[in-house]
């Protein structure tokens, strides 16, 4: 019986599943979005909440816990500084994992875990952009972009194996 075995083990030893679980969660803080598989997503997803709620303690004692935790400087800094504030008026459920289907090579099935709120920042982050851009060098770069293709060549038609090869001699 497996009763009060709640750790997922992932086939690997408890210092790679370790590993494993801190680079991941590292990732989700970086890029705010990972694909894998869904039996990681779910095992990341309680150390990612853990280390939100560290965050949003803020303390010394909280921020060297998620460096000991996550072993990388500037995603335990990005973690306290960007991503905690968002969350303060969120009681839990920090991270949302969306289901993908199966990988094509072994079908195994893919899931995305994010953020929750990193909708509303990508929102933000996209205003500013716009604002400070503006819309005429994108046209004026695609119009040179356009210029400088070069030319199709002519195509000649693909040789489909041995079977549809032409003998050179009889010219068949």
């Amino acid at each position: 019986m497996r009763h009060q075995k709640k750790t997922v083990k992932l086939g690997r030893t408890a210092e790679h599943r370790k590993a494993l679980l801190a680079n991941q969660v590292c990732s989700l803080i970086e890029h705010q979005r990972v694909m894998t598989t869904l039996a990681k997503a779910k095992a990341v997803r309680p150390l990612a909440e853990k280390m939100v709620t560290l965050g949003k303690k803020g303390s010394i004692h909280a921020r060297r816990t998620a460096l000991a935790t996550l072993r990388q400087k500037t995603a335990v800094k990005k973690l306290f500084d960007q991503i905690a504030p968002r969350s303060t008026d969120r009681n839990g459920g920090y991270t949302r994992i969306v289901r993908l289907g199966q990988r094509k090579s072994d079908s195994a099935p893919m899931a995305f875990i994010e953020w929750v709120d990193a909708t509303q920042a990508a929102e933000e982050k996209a205003a500013e952009e716009k604002g400070a851009k503006g819309t005429e060098p994108r046209k004026e770069k695609a119009v040179e972009a356009k210029e400088s293709a070069p030319e199709p060549k002519e195509s000649k038609p693909k040789r489909r194996g041995w079977l549809g090869r032409k003998s050179p001699d009889t010219g068949k």
